[in-house]
């Protein structure tokens, strides 16, 4: 699937397609298009993108890869952009991302993302309602798509503040290893997201220390704007890892301590009942010469002494803070 819009600058009216306005485009050198790309086949892909917007075919391979790295490489008539864009919102924190190119030229935009992809919706509704227009450049409207898809970033992870602060308490009056798996998730999507963020925050860097062609200088404002955006969201991802991974380990220690005091339970019971179990022990062999066997005070006698055991040993632990 192919979506274009053209815009012209004569008559300032924007139009809405499909691999149709491609021509119109072609035919008028003072228009912009922005060509969208989704579902199509790779070869056909490959030859609109390589003939009709002359891109080198080598990025045009990266772009159409299901993974690779984000990166940013410089062309002679474009800037190609390759970055993760995140997968429909989800109702539950959770991390899933899409392969989104975007080229740069002097008269177009060309985006090309490996599955629905939010970030161009909300774009193309921008545009369609007049909130932004084509005619600000090809590097405003691509800057404008990035600093829509970090946002989503930061508002994904901003949602899993409040859950985290729940679980800090859950983990103190109610521990259970649900939670525990729980946190083991976030752990496991922050590493993705911390990753992913790492990526972008270095692209927009070298993008700003070394500024392309095709971003011109008008734009430098909206380019550290995603930088600084893209730095946000790396933070926000790095500072929850760190604290998922905090009561993660609180969680482990609450859980020792419990088994600690459980075993420590268990041994002062034992110790108590070892000495008990020892005279009752003795006692119970039965051999024929045992004098307090033909006392009449002998079973009060040992029952005493075993009392007498049993207190001392528990005055003894509670003396020395045991229990």
């Amino acid at each position: 699937m192919i979506r274009t819009m053209l815009y012209n600058p004569a008559s300032g009216t924007l139009a809405t397609g499909g691999e149709d306005l491609l021509e119109t485009w072609r035919r008028d050198p003072d228009s912009i298009i922005w060509a969208d790309f989704a579902e199509n086949a790779p070869e056909t892909e490959k030859k609109i993108l390589t003939s009709t917007f002359g891109l080198h075919p080598l990025a045009v391979q990266d772009a159409q890869r299901v993974r690779h790295p984000p990166k940013a490489e410089r062309f002679s008539n474009n800037l190609f952009l390759l970055l993760k864009g995140l997968q429909t919102m989800p109702e539950e924190f959770e991390f899933g991302t899409i392969q989104l190119a975007i080229f740069i030229g002097e008269r177009f935009l060309v985006t090309r993302h490996s599955g629905p992809s939010p970030s161009i919706e909300m774009l193309r509704d921008e545009i369609e309602r007049g909130q932004l227009q084509l005619g600000a450049g090809p590097d405003a409207v691509a800057l404008r798509l990035c600093r829509i898809m970090v946002d989503r970033y930061v508002a994904l992870l901003l949602k899993l503040e409040p859950r985290l602060d729940d679980l800090e308490g859950e983990m103190t009056d109610n521990p259970k290893d649900a939670l525990l798996a729980e946190l083991t998730g976030y752990r496991t999507d922050l590493r993705k997201f911390r990753r992913v963020l790492v990526y972008h925050v270095q692209v927009f860097q070298d993008l700003m220390q070394n500024p392309p062609p095709q971003l011109r200088p008008q734009c430098a404002h909206e380019l550290r704007d995603v930088f600084e955006h893209q730095e946000r969201a790396n933070s926000l991802a790095s500072l929850y890892y760190e604290v998922s991974s905090d009561l993660t380990e609180g969680y482990i220690s609450l859980a020792s301590h419990r088994l600690n005091n459980i075993i420590r339970v268990l041994t002062i019971i034992t110790a108590i009942f070892v000495p008990l179990s020892f005279l009752a022990g003795v006692y119970g062999m039965n051999f024929e010469y045992m004098p307090e066997l033909k006392s009449h005070l002998g079973y009060f006698a040992v029952l005493t002494v075993m009392a007498t055991v049993a207190v001392t040993l528990i005055l003894l632990f509670r003396r020395n803070r045991w229990l």
